[in-house]
């Protein structure tokens, strides 16, 4: 039976995808490790979503972080989330708006369950922007995974509001 702890990380150092070792306290494993955090407050956001498209637009997002994940927990290799990744992220939101009626105030999360999660993914979405910009200023980032994280918390706004508005 496989273990699930190693005893790797004992002394404050973890293992990047790439097999590098850095520590733990490190800006790349604290924006790998936010955008881990968005996952599973998305995960938290399918499970209370009312509505079926909503929940199986979170899972292939779900999905789309993992790569993320791995882009930043990876020196010296090509991006996997792509400039069209970015473009279906737009899509996305435009084909989710056209529902909504036009936003004309500022909103207060908490309506339904699935929107407020949402909302608590949108903000952890923009934390783990910053954290890549932090580390976009110290180190080599894919400026294509910082624009991923940007529309992401944009679309997280706008499947909040659509569990929100739509019944």
């Amino acid at each position: 039976m496989a273990k699930v702890y190693t005893r790797t990380g004992d002394k404050g150092q973890t293992s990047l995808y790439t097999n590098q070792r850095v520590s733990k306290g490190s800006l790349r494993v604290e924006a790998y490790g936010t955008v881990d955090e968005a996952d599973s407050v998305l995960g938290m956001a399918r499970a209370f979503a009312a509505h079926d498209n909503v929940k199986e637009t979170i899972y292939k997002l779900q999905k789309e972080l993992w790569l993320l994940m791995a882009d930043v927990a990876s020196l010296d290799q090509e991006p996997n989330i792509t400039p069209e990744h970015v473009t279906n992220l737009e899509h996305i939101i435009d084909q989710y708006t056209e529902s909504l009626a036009p936003l004309d105030h500022f909103l207060v999360p908490g309506d339904t369950q699935g929107s407020s999660f949402l909302d608590v993914a949108r903000s952890v979405v923009r934390r783990a922007e910053r954290c890549m910009w932090r580390l976009a200023e110290a180190e080599d980032v894919h400026d294509v995974d910082i624009r991923y994280l940007n529309r992401l918390s944009d679309l997280c706004f706008t499947l909040a509001r659509y569990e929100a508005e739509v019944k």
